[in-house]
């Protein structure tokens, strides 16, 4: 079965030059089939033909308000939600997106460089694949709150203070994935990163989990 995503890369503040590559990369996945877009009124549309939303490095203010209430509904209702790497500084001035959806706030990060992220969950289809710690290079976000363990699965932690990169929870009805990881173009020639970004959109997509 095919599941169709519809993944939004506009950009209001920084700009990854890694989009076109993570496009790329996700377009790639068997068993999904991809309409991507940069429009901001894109999810003012019926969502319901999609298994899911995805935002792939989006950053700022990137959806009308039509199109606000559109992702709202849809996730509400069963919709998919992934949200990459700066998805997290997105939408930061509408509470619907950081309360409920994202559950924290992009707090800021250090230098792009190497470290060490710790596997919470081994069973997620996301995190299945790794070992309990994986080396691995990219900006290492923090958030304020982090997100609340009570209200949402941590799978990957990184860094001394072990602040949260990856987790999953659900909002209403629908399924919503985060990966703070992916800044960098060789994350997505990475076959552990690619099958961590694939494990969470099937999830997301009502699989396993």
């Amino acid at each position: 079965m095919t599941r169709r995503l519809l993944v939004h890369t506009r950009t209001t503040g920084y700009r990854h030059d890694s989009i076109p590559a993570a496009l790329a990369a996700v377009g790639r996945f068997d068993g999904f089939a991809v309409d991507a877009t940069e429009d901001p009124a894109a999810l003012e549309d019926d969502l319901s033909r999609y298994a899911a939303v995805v935002f792939l490095s989006t950053s700022g203010d990137i959806l009308t308000d039509a199109g606000r209430a559109g992702l709202a509904a849809a996730v509400e209702s069963g919709t998919g939600f992934a949200g990459v790497h700066s998805a997290a500084c997105t939408e930061e001035s509408w509470p619907w997106f950081t309360g409920s959806l994202q559950r924290s706030r992009f707090a800021g990060h250090p230098p792009y460089g190497p470290g060490l992220i710790r596997v919470e969950d081994r069973a997620h289809p996301a995190t299945a694949h790794l070992p309990e710690a994986w080396s691995w290079s990219d900006e290492w976000y923090d958030f304020a709150p982090c997100p609340d363990p009570a209200e949402v699965r941590v799978l990957l932690r990184g860094g001394e203070d072990r602040h949260p990169l990856a987790w999953h929870h659900r909002q209403g009805r629908g399924r919503v994935f985060w990966t703070a990881l992916g800044h960098a173009e060789e994350a997505y020639r990475d076959p552990a990163f690619l099958a961590h970004l694939r494990g969470g959109l099937e999830w997301i997509c009502g699989g396993r989990g």
